[in-house]
């Protein structure tokens, strides 16, 4: 199961926007708790607490055991709303669980081994990872903090799909996260565009030059105008 997080909550008890701004100013997140066949729930969260907790990968996917006068329920977190200029927190919802029922969550990915791949260690390619979450269903207890996947072995232009990908059991694809038929690229091992960019860079050197010496040299060039009045005369 992934990591368990504990947040200590308080019942919010105004409503309206005026109540929300005062919370915020006290340092207080307006949270939503839903689900698991009960009322909603109107909450607050201590804003740095739960700054110091989004911090931390793991918290995305954890199941987060949410502390109240009137005791604990677990929850995972399902949207945050940032302020969009400033890192405040404006407003959570989380969603309780049931331990039978199976949760649709994104988890992330980890690369383990690129630095050792020899399309990166010995040919100097760098790893790619188009994707980095993957759309999962699984039991509560079978929740995975993250997905590892091994690199090592990668050479160079060698791509992983999602074919490839082996998930711990008891754990599998959210039915309706791709198109039957898709296999999407995980991980793929390229070139340095560095690299790329300087060979580019060499054949405009190379192709200038070869318009210069297409060009007429100064002593070939045109008469001046003088000139040509004078051969006229």
């Amino acid at each position: 199961m992934s990591s368990n997080y504990e947040l200590d909550a308080r019942l919010r008890e105004t409503f309206g926007t005026n109540a929300s701004r005062r919370q915020r100013h006290d340092k207080k997140v307006p949270v939503i708790v839903y689900g698991a066949g009960k009322d909603n729930e109107s909450l607050m969260l201590d804003h740095h607490q739960v700054m110091n907790s989004l911090g931390k990968e793991a918290f995305h996917s954890a199941i987060i055991d949410l502390k109240t006068d009137a005791g604990s329920q677990q929850v995972i977190l399902r949207e945050v709303q940032m302020h969009p200029h400033r890192p405040t927190v404006l407003h959570i919802d989380f969603q309780r669980i049931k331990a039978t029922e199976k949760l649709h969550m994104k988890v992330p990915l980890h690369f383990e081994g690129a630095d050792v791949a020899p399309g990166v260690k010995i040919d100097g390619g760098i790893l790619a990872h188009p994707m980095t979450e993957l759309d999962i269903t699984c039991l509560p207890r079978d929740l995975p903090e993250y997905i590892a996947i091994d690199v090592s072995e990668m050479q160079m232009n060698q791509s992983l799909h999602l074919s490839d990908i082996q998930l711990p059991e008891a754990v599998e694809l959210t039915a309706t996260a791709y198109h039957e038929g898709e296999d999407p690229t995980v991980a793929i091992v390229t070139a340095p565009k560095v690299v790329e960019e300087e060979e580019l860079e060499a054949a405009d050197e190379a192709e200038a030059g070869e318009l210069a010496e297409d060009q007429p040299a100064d002593d070939e060039a045109a008469p001046a105008d003088s000139d040509r009045a004078k051969s006229e005369e």
